[in-house]
């Protein structure tokens, strides 16, 4: 049986330095505010954090699941509003079956920092990356008081596998089809990019429901990734242009 390890240059880690390594990440979050427009998510605090080292090929390297005490447990009226406040029970019971671990924010902040630091990632992706980036901040400088104001390693690129897809899959003809053919359109006439939907297209699973907590949306984001990259086309990848 082969695997991917074998006969490879390896450090005291036991990664091997010829592989390009990235973060993907996803949160969930809790202080939206309900405005005439809809959801405001400027202010939005993390309660659900899930990433995972991947390769571009979605092979999987370490994952880490938590859920944040300051905002979970600390801030129990916040979280009685969250948009997906109807799972409160079962990470509850995740929490009690040992499956989701408790940590404060700044642990996950660390750790994060650790991994991308030992296997020298690329870049920290997410889908619409611009709110994770956003909502990871703000929890920062509001726990902090200010005092830590950016959650990400500094040097290191955020990507946005929802700007890839819009290369990718925006453009293409049969994915316009296809979502004609299942209604997923906009009003505007644009073919529609959640990661649940890209997920049914790339997958072929069309009744998949996404589970909108953090690692599990990891673990369907990297998919999108990983099938990007796969074009092997120039495609629209960072958050940030220099």
């Amino acid at each position: 049986m082969k695997t991917h390890y074998r006969n490879k240059r390896k450090d005291n880690y036991g990664i091997d330095r010829r592989r390009a390594y990235y973060i993907v990440l996803d949160t969930e979050t809790c202080n939206g505010i309900m405005t005439d427009k809809g959801l405001n998510l400027d202010d939005s605090l993390v309660y659900d954090i899930g990433f995972a080292v991947v390769d571009k090929h979605g092979r999987i390297y370490e994952t880490r699941s938590y859920v944040i005490y300051e905002t979970f447990f600390g801030m129990a009226d916040i979280m009685k509003s969250a948009y997906y406040a109807n799972k409160i029970e079962n990470y509850l019971e995740d929490i009690a079956n040992r499956e989701r671990k408790i940590v404060q924010f700044k642990t996950a902040m660390n750790e994060l920092r650790y991994l991308a630091q030992i296997y020298k990632v690329k870049a920290i992706m997410a889908h619409n990356a611009r709110f994770d980036y956003r909502s990871c901040n703000n929890t920062l400088r509001y726990l902090t008081k200010s005092d830590k104001r950016f959650f990400f390693p500094y040097g290191i690129e955020i990507w946005d596998t929802l700007a890839m897809a819009r290369s990718i899959y925006g453009k293409s003809p049969s994915y316009k089809k296809w979502c004609i053919q299942n209604g997923y359109m906009t009003k505007n006439n644009q073919v529609r990019l959640t990661a649940e939907i890209l997920y049914r297209y790339i997958t072929g699973k069309s009744d998949f429901v996404e589970s909108h907590t953090g690692l599990e949306d990891v673990l369907i984001e990297k998919e999108i990734f990983r099938k990007c990259m796969a074009w092997h086309k120039p495609m629209e990848k960072r958050l940030f242009k220099n």
